[in-house]
């Protein structure tokens, strides 16, 4: 394990996030420019493909780091039988779901039931499909519907917040069923569909649309939230959520319900280009 994960299990995940927050927020001009203008110069930020391209006019960083595309810079997949990619980013893994785990990293694996935070609603998922799509600091941080779905439930499970970078996946065991997330639980015309929103280090929150801020800067239990009955759809492609600041997403899909495509480990993605089928 390197030095640099083994020092993750050390710092104070809470503290940092609490700080990090505090001045993703801050409307103070030195403050926001310092780090959107850090952002600008160490990652690859296309700002032509923002509804807002100036970066000075962002009135917090968080505000710059969540920003909206421009109409027409995303377009999802021409066929109506195809399940789009909720996010820009990298293919962190994506694969079957083998008796009920999900392959993390060469030697890493953790449970379906543990990701969840539920082993019954996991069961659904038994020999199933799972896509990870990891943020880093340069994309868009919205994520999006892959297929249309009526919200089920969402429960927010604290944990840690280790960072979701390659290395560290690659080091620490269970990492996304150790992590803090935002588990949310959609029927669809061809059963359950799961999208867990990952917190990581840093990150300052997960922001639904039907709810708001779903990850609060601190919290100890976890926290169901059903919302059967108040037919919240969201259409395939529509926006879902936003995060605070990078981390990741996996989706989760039935047996014998989807066919993703074929994509290599740390594949691009693009936000509503087709990664499979509906087969049902």
């Amino acid at each position: 394990m390197k030095v640099s994960s083994i020092a993750q299990y050390l710092l104070p995940h809470r503290l940092l996030s609490h700080l990090a927050h505090r001045l993703a927020y801050s409307k103070t001009p030195w403050i926001k420019h310092r780090f959107i203008y850090t952002i600008l110069a160490n990652f690859d930020v296309n700002l032509s493909e923002a509804a807002n391209p100036d970066p000075d006019s962002y009135e917090s960083f968080n505000a710059f780091f969540t920003r909206a595309l421009k109409p027409g810079a995303r377009l999802a997949d021409s066929d109506p039988q195809a399940l789009v990619l909720p996010a820009d980013g990298k293919v962190s893994q994506c694969g079957k779901i083998e008796h009920g785990r999900i392959f993390q990293a060469k030697g890493h694996d953790y449970s379906a039931a543990e990701l969840l935070g539920n082993a019954e609603l996991a069961k659904a998922y038994e020999n199933g499909v799972f896509m990870n799509i990891y943020l880093s600091p340069r994309d868009y941080h919205r994520v999006h519907m892959p297929w249309t779905g009526t919200l089920t439930e969402t429960l927010h499970v604290p944990g840690r917040l280790f960072s979701v970078s390659p290395g560290t996946v690659n080091d620490v065991p269970r990492l996304f069923a150790r992590n803090e997330r935002l588990v949310c639980h959609f029927d669809t015309d061809f059963g359950p569909m799961c999208s867990v929103m990952v917190g990581a280090m840093l990150v300052s929150g997960v922001q639904t649309v039907w709810n708001g801020i779903n990850i609060p800067v601190y919290a100890d239990r976890p926290k169901r939230i059903d919302f059967r009955g108040q037919n919240i759809q969201l259409e395939r492609f529509a926006e879902m959520a936003r995060f605070n600041y990078g981390s990741t997403v996996i989706l989760l899909f039935p047996e014998g319900k989807v066919q993703l495509d074929a994509f290599e480990h740390q594949a691009p993605t693009v936000l509503g280009r087709r990664m499979g089928l509906k087969l049902a």
